[in-house]
């Protein structure tokens, strides 16, 4: 199906044109025509599955321009906030619709200001909820509202701040819902506020032709690193993303391939929103040739040119290894998935391998110099003044 059989604004046919658009992905042919219809849809789709456009479109066609705030989209973290953001206001802008994002981490009075004037706001609960208490946004004419990676906003607590941002938004409303996973506490958030949904699910879908999976299996925990450096250097064409379990892991992994001669910049939650933004903006415009992340920074981005992820630490469920493999083998490339196993890797190893979609292959380990690895970076000694030698006191 293409884009100019839909019943939408030609103005959006002709970008999604000029986009390099022209067929529908299997999650874009099967919401499109029931969000058009004005139903409420949930939607399983994976990272790179096109979602985004899914529900962009057929909600900037009934926006109209100057009427106030008419359309609320929930995201978990801030990078997924900008980023449906961006392709809110670059469709939205032929139409004269405005589009702002509202996140943590940054001022909150250019937002304010921003929303003013907004027909679509896109934020993370937490902030969200911020300015419904400030009273600095209104939902009185909202028509439609969108959650997306509503399994994400789930898993990281957000359930509460959710169902108070839902019982703001008029009940009369067209309600979206896209999640990786439709797990038990979807079905309850279905159930209570969406009216007779379509429910819509899409296969995850990984390319075996072109995207190539192995792991290897690292006799010793401290060679970890070593080889990971080796693969960098030597195997790595392209971006590379580099996963690790938590947000001091990705510090450490950063700062020691940077040390290694490696161009490295590390994303996760803890980082402030501005260098979150840089690490990013590095990544994409390619002066930094790998990212170390977590996988709450790293969920939902769409980053162009990644040519191999590196799962450092191995992801508790398939799930989460599909949501990190989606990022490579992307518009038709090839791409590489490469696990590094120690023993404590193992028991989360066999939970992602229990799927059978997935056929990840034992690779050869090949000769490498092992190098050092600092857990630690030495402290400065902190001067202090003199005291006075008491005899000389007054």
């Amino acid at each position: 199906m293409k884009f100019e059989e839909l019943n939408i604004n030609k103005k959006l046919i002709d970008k999604t044109r000029e986009q390099g658009f022209e067929e529908l992905t299997l999650i874009q042919e099967k919401c499109l025509p029931e969000i058009i219809d004005g139903k409420d849809v949930v939607g399983q789709a994976e990272t790179g599955s096109g979602k985004t456009l899914a529900f962009c479109l057929p909600i900037l066609d009934r926006i109209i321009p100057g009427e106030g705030l008419q359309t609320v989209v929930l995201t978990p973290t801030r990078e997924l906030c900008v980023q449906v953001t961006d392709v809110f206001k670059d469709f939205g802008k032929i139409l004269g619709i405005k589009t702002t994002s509202v996140y943590g981490g940054v001022g909150i009075e250019l937002q304010i200001k921003k929303i003013r004037t907004s027909e679509i706001v896109v934020g993370t609960p937490g902030r969200m909820l911020d300015h419904l208490r400030r009273e600095t946004i209104d939902f009185r004419n909202v028509r439609f509202l969108v959650l997306d990676e509503t399994d994400k906003m789930l898993d990281m607590g957000f359930i509460d701040d959710v169902e108070k941002i839902i019982h703001h938004v008029p009940k009369k409303r067209q309600t979206l819902m896209f999640s990786a996973t439709i797990m038990r506490s979807i079905h309850r958030l279905m159930n209570r506020h969406l009216r007779n949904p379509v429910v819509i699910k899409t296969k995850s879908q990984v390319d075996k032709s072109k995207l190539h999976q192995t792991y290897y299996d690292i006799y010793k925990q401290n060679e970890k690193f070593s080889l990971l450096v080796h693969l960098l250097k030597n195997d790595t064409s392209g971006l590379a993303i580099v996963f690790c379990a938590t947000r001091r892991e990705s510090d450490i992994v950063a700062r020691n391939l940077r040390h290694h001669g490696i161009n490295a910049s590390a994303i996760h939650g803890g980082m402030s929103q501005n260098k979150r933004s840089q690490s990013l903006d590095s990544l994409k415009n390619q002066r930094t040739d790998v990212l170390a992340a977590t996988d709450v920074a790293a969920r939902g981005l769409d980053i162009k040119n990644v040519s191999h992820i590196y799962n450092y630490d191995v992801p508790k469920t398939s799930i989460e290894y599909i949501h990190r493999i989606g990022r490579t083998a992307r518009a038709g490339e090839n791409g590489a998935a490469i696990t590094l196993l120690t023993a404590p890797d193992h028991d989360n190893f066999r939970r992602v391998q229990s799927n059978d979609e997935l056929n990840i292959e034992r690779a050869e380990m090949p000769d490498f110099e092992k190098v050092a690895f600092y857990r630690k970076t030495k402290r400065r000694r902190k001067s202090y003044p003199r005291r006075p030698n008491q005899k000389n006191r007054k």
